[in-house]
């Protein structure tokens, strides 16, 4: 397997799209909001990148959730294996690719899983415990890295449970080890800014608060839309009246940007943990990112 992360706003799918087209692969996504149909504009669905040169480019992992409903890590993995091995039956390179860390090292790192269900008399345990208590006991379990888990009472007590099962009860899935060639792409940081920010405008002015307007009226719930990501956090905060257009881009854009130094913090910990990441610069032009990744494959 090959794959290629960034942070948001690198072109990560471009350069995937192009690999797959010169080395005879498909696409397996590694992003947690680009499961859900519906959610095009606000997750970044570059659809137009999928087409090399007049080809359609196989992608997977992709609009296969509905809006509204949960995904999470160990769906991922059992959907991610079947796609993998029938990418490889088929003589394709898989080529893996996205920005969402905890995805990302499921498949690199293999990760041995539990599928929590709702656990009532667990979840009545915690009831009365205040939510700097729950923050603490959470704490005390794991080091927190999606710190969206703290900013919902249901949302905490859900990590709360997940976290109990894995430590106290249940076996995991089991996960093959899947070798892997990996590539990054990095930005001088002023130059991602801006790359945020001028793609966060294209998305406004081609339509994503229109896109969270027609997931409301076909019965996402506002509440819901919020833990969807940061695009549809804020956009929900517009579209309910309660931030003007102009907070909902300064908002926004600061805190994508911030979203974008987390995950270079992820990456960075992932080379830490073992895991070789050969960077590109993402001013190289396609063809010399091409040929870069054409010498260090397997190295």
């Amino acid at each position: 397997m090959l794959t290629i992360l960034g942070p948001t706003a690198s072109g990560k799918t471009a350069l995937a799209a192009r690999v797959a087209y010169e080395l005879n692969g498909e696409v397996i996504s590694a992003d947690s909001r680009q499961v859900y149909r519906g959610m095009d504009i606000g997750t970044g669905k570059d659809y137009d990148d999928y087409v090399i040169e007049g080809k359609p480019i196989p992608y997977h992992m992709v609009d296969i959730a509905e809006p509204g409903s949960e995904y999470n890590i160990f769906r991922y993995q059992q959907d991610f294996l079947p796609v993998y091995h029938d990418i490889i039956a088929r003589g394709k390179l898989p080529i893996l690719c996205g920005g969402s860390g905890m995805y990302l090292d499921a498949v690199l790192k293999g990760y041995r899983l539990t599928e929590v269900r709702d656990d009532l008399l667990f979840r009545k345990s915690l009831e009365d415990k205040t939510e700097q208590e729950l923050t603490g006991l959470l704490k005390s379990w794991k080091t927190l890295h999606n710190k969206t888990d703290l900013e919902d009472r249901t949302r905490l007590i859900r990590a709360i449970e997940i976290e109990h099962k894995a430590r106290f009860g249940g076996h995991g899935q089991s996960f093959p080890a899947i070798p892997s060639s990996v590539f990054g792409i990095g930005f001088p940081r002023g130059l991602l800014k801006k790359r945020i920010t001028d793609r966060l405008r294209d998305r406004l002015v081609g339509g994503m608060t229109e896109e969270i307007e027609r997931l409301i009226i076909h019965g996402v719930s506002p509440d819901k839309l919020m833990h969807y990501g940061l695009e549809y956090k804020f956009g929900t905060l517009f579209i309910t009246g309660q931030i003007t257009g102009e907070e909902l881009f300064n908002s926004l854009n600061k805190a994508i940007h911030q979203f974008s130094k987390r995950q270079m913090t992820w990456f960075r910990r992932m080379e830490r943990q073992g895991i070789k990441i050969q960077w590109i610069d993402g001013r190289w032009p396609m063809k010399e990112k091409m040929v870069f990744i054409k010498n260090h494959i397997n190295q």
